[in-house]
């Protein structure tokens, strides 16, 4: 072979390499533009580890509000902790209302929701998001600190489970 005949067949080889790459780069492109549309649908609750959520096959999404973390040890406002969950289970049975809980869910309403008006007391939400193994009587003063904090209205975070087909 001669040098002129290797050089003219290494470009060929270049240029061939060359332009496989466009259609590779026009592809990742529209993965992009993807997965940039269809993730602004997706509502995200914060979770840790330490929560197991229990199930729901209610068909309303929730939207954004204050949010109560009860894990197997803390209480969480907003992902920071206000207290144990052993001192909220180990509180005298007439006494409903955690204080720290209430100071907290206070300032979240005074930071974030700046409502005053009776209506807005009204529409004022929570969202408690609780692990399946808590007490009944912690979640019970929970709501009712969350109820003496002005907020409305309360929700429990669950995880939608699939309906089943065959009808029930």
């Amino acid at each position: 072979m001669t040098p002129y005949r290797i050089k003219k067949h290494r470009q060929r080889k270049h240029h061939d390499s060359h332009m496989a790459l466009v259609p590779f780069i026009d592809m990742l492109t529209m993965l992009v533009v993807f997965l940039l549309l269809h993730s602004s649908d997706v509502e995200i609750l914060p979770n840790t580890k330490n929560i197991t959520i229990p199930q729901s096959i209610a068909d309303l999404k929730p939207h954004e509000t204050v949010v109560i973390m009860v894990t197997k040890e803390d209480l969480l406002v907003n992902g920071r902790s206000v207290g144990k969950v052993a001192e909220v289970a180990s509180m005298p049975n007439d006494k409903m209302i955690i204080p720290l809980l209430l100071d907290a869910l206070k300032a979240q309403a005074d930071i974030v929701l700046r409502q005053t008006s009776e209506e807005a007391v009204k529409d004022r939400e929570v969202t408690i998001m609780g692990d399946k193994d808590t007490p009944f009587a912690v979640l019970k003063r929970v709501m009712a600190t969350a109820t003496s904090a002005d907020y409305g209205k309360v929700s429990l975070a669950v995880i939608q489970r699939e309906r089943e087909v065959g009808g029930a």
